[in-house]
């Protein structure tokens, strides 16, 4: 009985699959799929993935040997305006292998609806561009031609590359809905790859064994003697080997949709990763390519563009000599010489964490990439004694590395190690300060090079708060008109944000923004400072008017305390979340209030205090509030301690921000008196 339960249940299964492997091919695109007017599933969806289908291979050649192979097709609707811009696709492509990496895209087309008919618009060549990203990548890009709302686009791509270290991600997901999603990897018994799956989907499975054979043919002259002339023979030797094919499906995946507070949300997308584990062919040793972090680290300090051009000096020590001369303490030669880089090499906007030019030349030309600056910033601060290193990152955009590999980087900062901390400096960045990174090196761990080839793990996250610490006083009128002044000051990373925001905008421009953002209020004898003064909180003062800012109803004034800086909407709307909530760096929001009551009204009621902990001491909420004759004072404190919060935490999260804004938008209530 239980022999005939399995042997039905694995039939069942087999059928599934074989369902859902059905004939998706280019070409047969129908007038269903061009008359349908939104997604079934997700009306709100501006374009979706009809289906996509891959298949990454080895594929043998005598000139070249084994040859990762990807071929990739797309069938995808468009449905509005908005997702046009799913009718281009970009891929970046090495250039510095040999043999060199293929890119080729095929079978491109788009297909309208015109008067009942199915028309074709098939993809020239004046709608593939080639563009040079650096000396190691070009990028490759197609515009699809007669794009419309109701259009459909296919088409094809494929890439041949000698790295078969570290095939492509395959991501099953992305931020419009998938239909139906099939990847097949078929590798020879030589190889062997360590894969995992990112996400919160499991895609179904199967796996098969086949026989495959290559023919090498292989010539060889002999010389002929006396009157005979030399004669060529050929001969052809079959391998035969086993390969291993392997297909994973998932249907009907809804977009991922970027919530509030997400790092990077391809970290969190139903995705498969592949990594080069063994190599080993017939009669010979096994090769092991699975490696460490500080094999990866050691490598790229050994690249010619990297290691080698933090030991040269002789460019700028006169320079650096003079500069620290008077200066005495680690803190002092610190602030020096970062500031000294910010303001004489330009960041072009490039990353990377080898040099482009080479540090020589990026000083000379007073611009350079990520690793020309922030490289030359390191060999800047060892020539002052300092104990500096290199540390290697992964940038927002590049995602959180799950192998250790060289491209799991993108970045490099400089460190300092000091004997009770860490100073984590990046230069790119005009209004950074010490331990002050710019956001998009706030991706968890980064990775510190010593010379000796030892690395260590670095935890890029920042520990210390940032505050928005907000006074304000004002006068209620019996007409309802606000009047009064507010002061706010900002430090380390709120500081350095708001001064990227108003860096080079014109400061009447800021102000109509500002006004226009906080209820239409009127701004006068505004002033800011301390703006360009980077290791002092910057602040703003104004005072301003505003007529739309409390309610007169008959013969009450109902005022939110808070103004145009009460919280209005609840954050997080979704009834589950599976990722953290990062919110970049721990802060503290302070609101210190001092409320004026007209001549004629006594105060009927004000909001209750509160005091909202939150599990396991991640932050908190404190509102309290007083009544001194004619004057209300409030303070209001709003606390995140960590910058991510796990997303076991969601629920616990979602009620907090939601008893958070119900308290502050309890009015305040006068009453004639």
């Amino acid at each position: 009985m239980k022999i005939t339960k399995i042997i039905i249940s694995s039939f069942v299964l087999l059928l599934n699959f074989n369902c859902l492997a059905q004939n998706f091919e280019l070409g047969k695109v129908s007038i269903a799929e061009l008359e349908e007017k939104h997604h079934p599933k997700d009306s709100s969806a501006v374009a979706a993935i009809l289906f996509k289908k891959g298949k990454t291979s080895l594929e043998y050649s005598v000139e070249n040997g084994f040859m990762l192979q990807t071929v990739v097709k797309l069938r995808i609707k468009i449905y509005k305006k908005e997702g046009y811009d799913w009718a281009n696709k970009a891929i970046n492509y090495s250039i510095d292998l040999s043999p060199k990496e293929f890119l080729d895209f095929s079978e491109a087309v788009t297909y309208n609806l015109v008067n009942g008919k199915i028309e074709k618009t098939k993809l020239k060549s004046d709608g593939i561009f080639v563009e040079k990203i650096n000396k190691y990548w070009n990028r490759k890009k197609i515009t699809m031609p007669n794009v419309k709302e109701g259009s459909v686009i296919e088409y094809e791509y494929t890439i041949k590359t000698p790295n078969k270290v570290h095939p492509r991600d395959w991501d099953f997901q992305t931020a419009i809905p998938v239909n139906y999603c099939e990847y097949k990897t078929a590798i020879p018994e030589y190889y062997t790859y360590n894969t995992t799956t990112k996400g919160f989907i499991t895609p179904k499975i199967n796996v098969v064994k086949n026989s495959k054979s290559i023919t090498i043919t292989s010539k060889e002259r002999s010389q002929g003697s006396g009157f005979n002339s030399s004669t060529t023979s050929y001969s052809n030797d079959t391998y035969t080997y086993m390969e291993t094919v392997t297909t994973y499906i998932t249907e009907h995946l809804p977009a991922m949709k970027n919530e509030s507070f997400v790092n990077n949300i391809d970290n969190y997308t139903a995705s498969l990763v592949q990594e080069l584990a063994t190599v080993q062919f017939p009669s010979e040793p096994i090769k092991s390519f699975a490696t460490d972090w500080n094999s990866v680290v050691k490598t790229i300090y050994d690249y010619e563009d990297f290691g080698p051009e933090l030991n040269k000096t002789g460019y700028f020590e006169d320079e650096i000599k003079a500069l620290i001369a008077p200066l005495n303490s680690p803190e002092e030669k610190t602030a020096a010489i970062f500031t000294y880089v910010k303001n004489n090499v330009k960041w072009d906007g490039f990353y990377g964490f080898y040099c482009e030019q080479g540090v020589r030349t990026a000083f000379k030309n007073k611009t350079g990439n990520v690793g020309d600056i922030n490289l030359m910033l390191t060999a800047m601060l060892r020539y002052a004694g300092l104990q500096a290193n290199p540390v290697l990152v992964s940038t927002r955009d590049n995602g959180i590395a799950i192998f250790p590999s060289r491209t799991a980087f993108d970045y490099v900062i400089a460190a300092i190690e000091l004997p009770n901390e860490l100073v984590l400096l990046d230069a790119t960045a005009a209004n950074a300060i010490p331990n002050v990174l710019p956001t998009r090196d706030l991706n968890w761990m980064g990775r510190l090079i010593r010379k000796d080839g030892s690395s260590s793990e670095v935890d890029l996250m920042p520990k210390t708060l940032s505050n928005d610490a907000i006074t304000m006083s004002y006068t209620v009128e019996p007409s309802g008109k606000v009047t009064g002044k507010m002061q706010r000051q900002l430090t380390n990373y709120n500081a350095m944000l708001y001064r990227n925001r108003v860096n080079g905008e014109n400061q009447d421009t800021y102000l109509e923004k500002l006004e226009n953002e906080n209820g239409k209020i009127e701004i006068e004898d505004y002033k800011r400072n301390n703006e360009k003064e980077l290791q002092l909180p910057v602040s703003e003062v104004f005072t301003f008017k505003g007529s739309n800012l409390c309610e007169v109803i008959q013969d009450k004034i109902y005022i939110n305390p808070l103004l145009f800086y009460t919280y209005k909407e609840n954050p997080f709307k979704q009834e589950t979340r599976e990722y953290p909530i990062d919110y970049s760096f721990p802060f503290m929001d302070r609101y210190a209030v001092n409320i004026q009551v007209p001549e004629g009204y006594v105060v009927e009621s004000v909001p209750v205090p509160a005091n909202i902990v939150m599990q396991d001491d991640l932050g908190g909420f404190k509102f309290l509030t007083s009544v001194n004759g004619k004057t209300i004072q409030l303070s209001v404190q709003h606390q995140i301690k960590v910058p991510i919060v796990a997303s076991d935490y969601y629920e616990m999260l979602k009620e907090y921000y939601q008893k958070m804004i119900e308290k502050v938008n309890e009015k305040i209530v006068l009453k004639k008196a």
